[in-house]
């Protein structure tokens, strides 16, 4: 069990370095001057290691999105009988903004994110197909929680609206220059007027 755990934490320790090398390279060389094969010798690993980790280098830029959805899918998932859809809808968000606050906004990775998807092509397309994925997932989550109350359209409709709202103030907050508190704030302000017009 503890070598487990040991094995583990350096894989998170691995990828942690594989995120920072790639974040200060992009900074400083741009986007489409760094490769895979720089940022796995930044962060003194082979390129393999990098691959074990990240599927193509635009990934590194959305690390841990998957796991940002997974936590508001639970949050669905697990919601209490009794509680109102925006309630729901509202908790499933906080569980995504805390996480962006605890890893991608203090690291400056949203930032260099928010930036870069405005200019590199690849970066965009992946940015769409992650973004359309968990609209997907989370609106099947809602209409597996309120069976009977929401058809697959009203689903998809309220989780676009929160999720764009939430996306939307973020980005403008980034280009804004916003600290990750203001930033969070800003995703908490949107969640909150899209959650008002939920009955």
């Amino acid at each position: 069990m503890e070598k487990h755990g040991l094995r583990e934490r350096k894989k998170q320790r691995t990828r942690h370095a594989l995120i920072e090398a790639a974040v200060r390279l992009f900074e400083d060389q741009g986007y489409d001057q760094v490769t895979v094969a720089e940022i796995a010798d930044a962060a003194e690993v082979s390129p393999r290691t990098f691959f074990l980790h990240f599927p193509a280098k635009e990934d590194v830029l959305l690390a841990d999105a998957d796991l940002r959805v997974d936590l508001a899918l639970r949050a669905i998932a697990e919601r209490d009988p009794a509680e109102p859809l925006a309630g729901v809808l509202v908790r499933a968000m906080d569980q995504m903004i805390a996480h962006a606050w605890d890893s991608d906004l203090p690291t400056g990775l949203a930032a260099l994110r928010a930036r870069l998807a405005a200019s590199v092509p690849a970066l965009q397309a992946r940015l769409l197909q992650r973004y359309l994925t968990a609209q997907a997932d989370l609106a099947q989550a809602l209409l597996r929680a309120f069976p009977g109350r929401l058809d697959a359209i009203t689903a998809s409709a309220l989780v676009g609206a929160m999720v764009g709202a939430v996306g939307a103030a973020a980005l403008t907050a980034l280009r804004r220059g916003d600290g990750p508190d203001e930033v969070r704030d800003a995703m908490r302000q949107a969640t909150a007027l899209v959650a008002r017009s939920v009955t």
